[in-house]
């Protein structure tokens, strides 16, 4: 009697970061596709997929230390012997690099980055940087594949970490689900949405340095200067107070918000006036996929890596400099001011369907479409 491929997926996320929405996308997907998917799961950490329709098999690893999980991830790939594990993330990868290892088993590994890799490491000492980027040239080509969500990307890990490029493939994201390009969505329940208001603007992610929204207040007080404008962050993080006390000291707290978390913040996106993205630096991000998916423009920081190839150069939506408050105001005003129809900012997404991306997924893992 046969069974179903069954495929391994390796993640320690925050719960709600962009390997998060991924694999909400993904694994599922995969089920659906009639595959036997297992997510190997850290104590404590994401990605939460228990009540996801249809759920993968969560395996509980035993530890809530990432780095404490080697010898569960050994026992596993022995017993269970899946023909796929995919993991995500530089130390997650080196524990799948290294379990496979000890587990002597032919399981094909699939490696994935989903960041622009010398910008992440810039911060870093002289010497962990010369150690991160080494090892990672030498580690990845134990992989059967590492794979990438932009070309952007896979030039700076070739670049910077000296990984042939023969390793690397470059698979679009499973950002959107087909039904957001049609139909209308609910208005969301926040008074900020009803009629009559101020144009709002949107973005979403985790308030943390790399999203640099403080750039993104210092446009909006430069807006709100000018005409009546709201601004509303979607996410949690460590920077929730600071950024709160820079819209105070700009004066604009009253039409800043901060709501926290939505992890479909979809509705938000379709009845926001703009997006505004501000990241120093990325992979591929999703949310201006999702936003243009929703027919809403956008604008975007010019980082490493994504914005420009979601945006094919500027087509679909303004680029400007990271870091630079003045000319993020700038486009902001102006897209306000001429937004592109639906229609067009719509093309721009299409290639990012989840079940398009998935299939993309499961060629580069060497597997069928259908399981």
């Amino acid at each position: 009697m046969s069974y179903p491929t069954r495929i391994a997926c390796f993640f320690s996320t925050s719960g709600h970061s962009g390997v998060d929405r991924l694999a909400r996308h993904l694994l599922p997907t995969l089920v659906r596709r009639g595959y036997r998917v297992d997510l190997l799961k850290v104590r404590e950490h994401g990605p939460h997929l228990e009540h996801s329709d249809p759920a993968p098999r969560i395996v509980d690893l035993g530890t809530a230390h990432t780095l404490l999980t080697l010898p569960a991830l050994v026992r596993y790939l022995r017993l269970e012997r899946p023909a796929v594990m995919l993991s995500d993330k530089d130390r997650v990868n080196r524990l799948a690099l290294a379990a496979r290892a000890l587990a002597g088993t032919p399981t094909r590994l699939i490696l994935r980055s989903g960041i622009t890799i010398s910008v992440d490491l810039a911060a870093r000492g002289v010497l962990d940087r010369w150690i991160q980027r080494r090892s990672m040239g030498w580690l990845y080509r134990y992989a059967d594949r590492v794979l990438v969500p932009s070309l952007g990307a896979a030039a700076d890990m070739t670049d910077y970490t000296g990984l042939p490029p023969v390793f690397i493939q470059v698979v679009p994201s499973p950002v959107v689900p087909a039904h957001l390009f049609e139909g209308q969505l609910p208005v969301p329940d926040h008074p900020w949405f009803a009629p009559g208001q101020p144009p709002l603007i949107l973005s979403v992610g985790e308030l943390c340095a790399r999203k640099d929204f403080a750039t993104l207040l210092r446009a909006f007080a430069r807006l709100r200067a000018r005409r009546p404008a709201r601004l509303m962050i979607l996410g949690e993080g460590r920077h929730r107070a600071p950024l709160l006390a820079l819209a105070a000291s700009l004066g604009v707290g009253e039409d800043f918000a901060l709501p926290g978390f939505v992890p479909q913040p979809y509705a938000y996106m379709a009845h926001a006036a703009l997006f505004a993205f501000s990241s120093r630096w990325e992979g591929l991000p999703f949310a201006p996929v999702e936003a243009l998916a929703v027919g809403t423009p956008v604008v975007s920081t010019d980082c490493p890596s994504g914005p420009r190839e979601i945006l094919d150069d500027g087509r679909y939506g303004r680029l400007v400099p990271v870091g630079d408050d003045a000319a993020l105001a700038e486009a902001m005003a102006a897209t306000l001011d001429a937004p592109l129809p639906r229609e067009e900012l719509q093309q721009a997404a299409r290639r990012f369907e989840i079940e398009s991306a998935t299939s993309a997924y499961l060629e580069a893992m060497g597997l069928p479409a259908w399981a």
